[in-house]
């Protein structure tokens, strides 16, 4: 559809899930998209690594889309621009971090030659149609986090983008409550509002809380080895690891290539610039035990990661028993099992695992309640969209932001269309807003016959069955628990499917394999009690 004189929204991926965010805003016939992100698959899309919200609706729209805005460089974010950049053929706007690396993607992806990537790198407004647009500062757990103020005809919108308050951010210079309260002095229509920590009581907390912390822990292992894991992209706790090595006399390595990308970036956009220098992992290794602090990948249990490599053995730098592995990240929803695989293998070892939960080694990028409803106060929107977050995180900063005197808030989710201005605002209508996967080398539908048979093999295994017209017939079976009784159903099964095509006679090809098919597939089920995909092969040609 074609925006008319009016302002819209509609979110594709992120408003309903944490993550794969995809935020679009329409005024007077024209779009402007806010991120292009991904999530990580899990259980549900087996094989499959990378998942993407379908952008089947803004590619029927493209001659309408003038270009895509990315508030920060973190994978949610902007982890699908290499794979649908190109296709949507619009300009890119990053500020200079964000920039670097989705630069780096594109290269990596041979396109970098043929995607528009303008650099903001001074904070001023810039036009995009009917679309005026400011990058506004906030604190993050990555450099540049940043939100956007959306200049139209119709009114401002503030888009937080991933967002907290911090007092001591270590690395780059937040809005001030005086600035923020001027954008809403000014008048704001919609605050569209990330919604991930609305739950939490709290405030997320400092990242100058977290150097004290980190401080603290390290200082009380004196003598020891010590690997501090987390997000490759949190530019400040790189810094404050940084710090602490040297207040604590320790030599710094870092494990990990992503690790290596980020500081190497971050020290081109000037930050990072007094890092210590890095040692090698053969060098740390050859160090007095104490005298060595270590930044890992891998906390959220990844099983290529640099951390998983040191928990299995088959790294450059060993743990021994005694030595200290601290998690300064948050357990991302759904890692449980693989981090506590990795937490259980260095607790074999004797390594002392130290999380969030034992020590003040991490804090949240995402605001708490107390923060939303600051922000809400110094704002003062007319009208609050809760974004990125599951359901009930959308639905609770919804009554949190009525509660909070915000005239009216509209909950919404990937797909629904919502009118912003003029006249009563509200969501009128719904498009297409499914998911897609990485499977392999092809963009694939979440949805498709492909994963569909796959996640079936997974549960129930998968039977092949071949005939010819002589009545031989032969049977192989994967995935089904028969280990002793196989040869039993193998011959009990060919019987079947024998008797089966034997009484089917001459009746059409399509017929005589459904014949088959179904006797195989009882057989599996009463040998087994799994009903397994069948394959049928009938040679009679």
């Amino acid at each position: 559809m074609i925006p008319g004189k009016e302002l819209l929204f509609c979110a594709l991926g992120g408003s309903g899930e944490i993550g794969m965010n995809v935020n679009l805003y329409g005024c007077q016939g024209k779009w402007l998209m806010v991120d292009l992100g991904m999530t990580f698959s899990g259980n549900e899309y087996p094989g499959v690594d990378l998942v993407f919200a379908d952008l089947e609706f803004i590619e029927n729209e493209r001659e309408n889309l003038l270009g895509i805005v990315l508030t920060h460089a973190h994978e949610d974010h902007i982890g699908a621009v290499p794979y649908f950049a190109e296709e949507l053929g619009v300009p890119l706007y990053a500020t200079p971090f964000t920039a670097k690396l989705v630069a780096a993607k594109l290269e990596e992806a041979g396109i970098l030659d043929r995607v528009e990537l303008n650099v903001v790198d001074d904070l001023e407004n810039f036009q995009i149609g009917p679309f005026g647009i400011r990058y506004v500062p906030l604190a993050h757990s990555i450099a540049e986090g940043n939100a956007l103020l959306i200049e139209t005809p119709y009114g401002r919108i503030f888009h937080t983008g991933d967002w907290k308050l911090d007092d001591e951010p270590q690395v780059g210079t937040p809005a001030t409550q005086a600035e923020l309260t001027a954008i809403g002095d000014e008048g704001v229509l919609a605050l569209v509002c990330d919604s991930t920590n609305v739950f939490n009581p709290e405030a997320s907390g400092s990242e100058g809380d977290v150097y004290r912390g980190l401080l603290a822990e390290v200082k009380k292992h004196k003598g020891r080895r010590v690997l501090v894991t987390t997000f490759a992209s949190n530019v400040a706790r790189l810094q404050t690891l940084g710090d602490v090595a040297k207040k604590t006399g320790r030599q710094l390595c870092v494990a990990g290539r992503s690790l290596d990308r980020i500081i190497q970036t971050g020290q081109s956009c000037g930050y990072l610039k007094d890092l210590p220098d890095l040692v090698d992992p053969d060098t740390a290794m050859d160090l007095p035990r104490g005298d060595v602090l270590i930044v890992a990948t891998g906390g959220q249990g990844e099983p290529r990661a640099a951390l998983a490599r040191v928990a299995e053995g088959n790294h450059p730098i060993k743990l021994d028993k005694g030595d200290v592995v601290l998690f300064s990240s948050r357990q991302i929803p759904g890692n449980e099992i693989q981090i506590g695989r990795i937490q259980n293998r260095l607790a074999e070892q004797g390594v002392i695992v130290v999380t969030d939960r034992q020590s003040e080694i991490h804090v949240s990028g995402h605001p708490g309640r107390p923060e939303l409803e600051a922000l809400y106060s110094w704002i003062r929107p007319q009208i609050l969209l809760p974004v990125h977050g599951e359901i009930r995180h959308m639905k609770e900063q919804a009554r949190l932001g009525v509660a909070s005197g915000i005239p009216k808030a509209i909950f919404q989710k990937n797909g629904d269309l919502v009118r912003l201005a003029p006249n009563h605002p509200g969501k009128f209508g719904e498009v297409r807003a499914g998911r897609l996967v990485l499977d392999g080398d092809i963009i694939a539908p979440a949805d498709g016959e492909a994963i569909i048979m796959r996640r079936r093999i997974a549960f129930n295994g998968v039977i092949s069955v071949a005939a010819d017209r002589e009545g031989r017939v032969e049977i192989s079976a994967l995935g089904l628990p028969l280990d002793e009784d196989y040869a039993g159903f193998v011959e009990e099964a060919r019987r079947d499917v024998a008797e089966a095509l034997k009484r089917a006679g001459k009746a059409d090809r399509d017929t005589r394999s459904e014949a088959a098919r179904l006797a195989a597939r009882r057989a599996a089920t009463r040998w087994s009690g799994k009903k397994p995909q069948v394959q049928v092969l009938l040679l009679e040609d």
